[in-house]
């Protein structure tokens, strides 16, 4: 019987032995990676009660072809090929450098931080702006050319969706179908039913709150295996309830998601979280980050310090001013000028029926917040007021649309008040001509200036 490492050609193709188990039937099971062309890659499991040739062969019976080529070309090519062809196995970037984009060094560290551990779990706390998307498709264009990346799942916020799977193919030429509820059942349509539909692409962009829902996609989690999973804006999934309670609608939406990163942390080996404000002031929150990459991390979740995990190259973090003479270029000073211009008539009319808005209390409003959410909604309209008359008019019409239908349900007096204020309001608003609104006639002559 060939032992693991062993060359045999089955069924016409060429195949190197990964692994080989005893079957019940007194026979053996051949685990094999495909070599010669049409099976590279792939890999397949043969059975020696079922396949009659199996053809071992022997390195002795290599057959030496003299290089007659000019500098013996023929043969530098040859061994070229296969050094191309060589899987890296140390903490040195070999291909992400080569990427649709100018890397600064600081960015090539993550991937060098990751790749010098046993498994590649991090967590990527870089401040706004510094990369992190581009920091993660590094790692993992590294993990795919060492043979450590056929099947990626990306996890992120829904509107972060397209620009993730956007720089992802643009900078790394890496694919990521996405996939939202409707794609999961499309998927489920054309499989049979005890398939996994996550089994059916090896690469998929999914949003955090689509597979929250444990009830339906549990089972099919705990099956799935994945070489990475990325989870982005990974600070939506720490555990921020007190003891695991739910104590509150967001409580409970955290809960969700927090249940859903605990699992998947355990489908992977490889497991890379993104976020730029990991720390919300609770020690029990960060740590439940650091123990989804390390359940050995941090033992007492409340009470650690941050050499607990910092020599396990679990975490990195980085400011503006701790990389900024690597790009000396790339962060500007940013010039702020300031123009004052007189409003006009009919926008001080416009702010004048702002001030007479009477808001009524929210039938939600708790004891003691009815005030600060009068307060809150004028201070929203007079920054919507500023911002263009268009704002404002967007403002007033969604707190019309539910107010009108607070008085179709029953009769307030104050609601009552809060929408004839409102309607005029938006009356004043409407009449604000283009040679009534200031600000752009400022930034017109601004425009033409130029």
């Amino acid at each position: 019987m060939p032992a693991p490492g062993a060359r045999v050609v089955i069924r016409d193709a060429e195949w190197v032995i990964r692994r080989v188990d005893r079957c019940p039937d007194g026979g053996y099971q051949l685990v094999c990676d495909g070599v010669s062309e049409l099976v590279r890659e792939r890999e397949a499991i043969f059975l020696t009660t079922l396949e009659s040739d199996i053809q071992v062969l022997d390195p002795a019976d290599t057959r030496l072809v003299p290089d007659e080529s000019p500098g013996f070309a023929d043969s530098r090519l040859y061994l070229e090929s296969q050094l191309r062809q060589a899987v890296p196995n140390d903490e040195h970037i070999h291909v992400a450098h080569g990427a649709a984009m100018d890397p600064a060094p600081y960015q090539l560290e993550p991937a060098r931080q990751a790749l010098r551990q046993p498994r590649q779990r991090i967590l990527i706390a870089d401040a706004v702006g510094l990369g992190k998307t581009l920091e993660a498709g590094i790692l993992v264009s590294e993990l795919i050319a060492r043979g450590r990346g056929r099947r990626i799942l990306v996890l992120a916020v829904k509107s972060m969706l397209t620009q993730f799977q956007k720089e992802f193919w643009n900078r790394f030429t890496i694919p990521l179908t996405r996939l939202d509820s409707i794609g999961i059942q499309r998927v489920r349509s054309r499989i049979p039913t005890n398939h996994n539909p996550f089994h059916y692409y090896d690469k998929a962009i999914i949003s955090i709150d689509t597979l929250k829902q444990d009830a339906e996609y549990r089972t099919y989690l705990e099956q799935a295996y994945w070489d990475i999973i990325v989870i982005d804006e990974a600070h939506n999934v720490a555990d921020r309830g007190a003891g695991g309670a739910k104590t509150g609608a967001s409580h409970g939406r955290t809960s969700l998601r927090s249940r859903l990163a605990r699992l998947l942390a355990r489908r992977s080996d490889t497991l890379v979280m993104l976020s730029a404000t990991p720390h919300d002031g609770r020690a029990r929150s960060f740590a439940s980050l650091v123990n989804m990459l390390d359940a050995t991390a941090i033992a007492d979740p409340d009470d650690y310090a941050k050499e607990d995990f910092r020599d396990k190259g679990l975490v990195i973090r980085r400011f503006k001013k701790d990389i900024r003479n690597q790009v000396r270029n790339a962060f500007r000073d940013r010039e702020i000028v300031r123009r004052r211009f007189p409003a006009s008539a009919a926008e001080e009319a416009a702010y004048a029926a702002l001030l007479a808005v009477r808001v009524a209390p929210s039938r939600a409003a708790g004891p003691g917040t009815g005030s600060k959410r009068r307060d809150l909604f004028l201070v929203t309209l007079e920054k919507a007021l500023f911002s263009s008359p268009a704002a404002c008019i967007a403002s007033v019409d969604q707190r019309l649309r539910r107010r009108e239908r607070e008085l179709a349900e029953s009769t307030n007096p104050l609601v009552a008040a809060e929408v004839e204020s409102l309607q005029a309001l938006r009356q004043v608003l409407t009449a604000i001509a283009p040679n009534d609104y200031a600000k752009y006639q400022a930034l017109r002559a601004a425009v033409r200036g130029a």
